[in-house]
C-alpha cells in the first residue's frame, strides 16, 4: 500500500483536442493499446494552471496536434524518448511535448503508454497549455514554455510504502545504491540506470532514470535534489517512488522493472 506526497490533481471531464482530432489520434495511436496485456498504473498528473489555456482551432491547439501525430507516427519509441516543438517568433507562440518511457518499456510498451497519456491529458486536464502525467511506464509533458535540459522543481511528488524497514543502516545502504545507479545512469545513452544490491538477508531493487535532454551530470544534480527534498517520505520505508517531469528513482524490497532494458543490468 501506498501513500503520497506533494500530489496534485485536476480532475474535468470534457476533452482537450476536437473531436476530429481526437478520432484521427486514437486511431493512430490506440490500435495496439487492446492487444497488449501490460501493467501500466496512473500515478498522478497536474494541470499546469499558470500556462493558461487554448482557444478551439487556435493556432496552439493545431501545432499540438501536428506534434502528436509526428511524434505517434515517428521512431522515438524504439528507444522511449521523443520531444519536439513548434514555435512562432514571439516567447508566448511556443509549443512542446515530451514523451519520456521507463528505461525497459521501449517499443511497443512505449507506443501504447504515449497513447495512454495523450487520453489521459485530455480528460485531466482540457485546453491546458501545460500538463503533465505519469504513469508507471511514461511521463508525458506538454508545455508553452521551453524546459529542454532544464531541471524543473515545482512538478514532482512522492509515493511511498506504509510498512517500514524497522533498520538503522538502511538509509546509508540506499544512498551509497542511488549513488551507483545515478553513475550508471550518467554512462548510459538514455539516462537510465536500474540493478539490485544486497541487504542483510533480502536484496534491494532500484532504478534511476533522468529525461534524456538533461546534460553534463545535471541528471545527478536532479536526482539529488529530489532526494533531499522527499527524504522525510522515503526514508526508512520498505519502498518508494519519487517522481518529477525531468527524473526519478525507485527502489523496492522485489524487482519491478523488465530485465530487458535498454542497458546492460547493474549488480552492486
Amino acid at each position: 500500500m501506498y501513500s503520497s506526497s506533494g500530489v496534485s490533481t485536476c480532475f474535468v471531464l470534457i476533452p482537450i483536442l476536437s473531436v476530429r482530432s481526437v478520432v484521427a489520434t486514437q486511431l493512430l495511436l490506440m490500435r495496439t493499446v487492446s492487444s497488449l496485456n501490460m501493467t501500466n498504473a496512473y500515478l498522478n498528473h497536474k494541470c499546469l494552471a499558470k500556462q493558461g489555456k487554448y482557444n478551439p482551432g487556435s493556432w496552439y491547439e493545431r501545432q499540438l496536434q501536428k506534434i502528436i501525430e509526428s511524434i505517434a507516427s515517428g521512431d522515438g519509441f524504439i528507444h522511449g524518448y521523443d520531444m519536439m516543438a513548434l514555435s512562432k517568433d514571439s516567447d508566448s507562440d511556443y509549443v512542446s511535448v515530451t514523451n519520456q518511457c521507463r528505461g525497459d518499456s521501449f517499443g511497443s510498451k512505449c507506443r501504447s503508454c504515449f497513447a495512454t497519456a495523450i487520453a489521459g491529458l485530455r480528460r485531466r486536464c482540457p485546453r491546458n497549455k501545460g500538463a503533465i502525467i505519469w504513469y508507471d511506464q511514461c511521463t508525458l509533458e506538454i508545455s508553452s514554455f521551453d524546459t529542454q535540459g532544464k531541471i524543473e522543481k515545482d512538478n514532482d511528488f512522492c509515493m511511498s510504502n506504509a510498512k517500514k524497514m524497522n533498520v538503522d543502516s538502511f538509509g546509508e545502504k540506499w544512498l551509497s545504491f542511488l549513488e551507483n545507479l545515478v553513475g550508471k545512469a550518467n554512462n548510459d545513452k538514455y539516462l537510465y540506470g536500474a540493478g539490485d544490491t544486497s541487504f542483510g538477508t533480502k536484496k534491494l531493487y532500484g532504478m534511476v532514470q533522468c529525461r534524456s535532454d538533461l546534460y553534463n551530470n545535471t541528471c545527478g544534480k536532479c536526482v539529488g535534489y529530489l532526494a533531499v527534498k522527499f527524504q522525510d517520505c522515503w526514508h526508512g520505508k520498505q519502498g518508494a517512488r519519487v517522481l518529477g517531469s525531468s527524473c526519478n528513482f525507485r527502489f523496492e524490497l522485489y524487482p519491478f522493472v523488465s530485465s530487458t532494458k535498454s542497458g546492460p543490468n547493474l549488480k552492486i
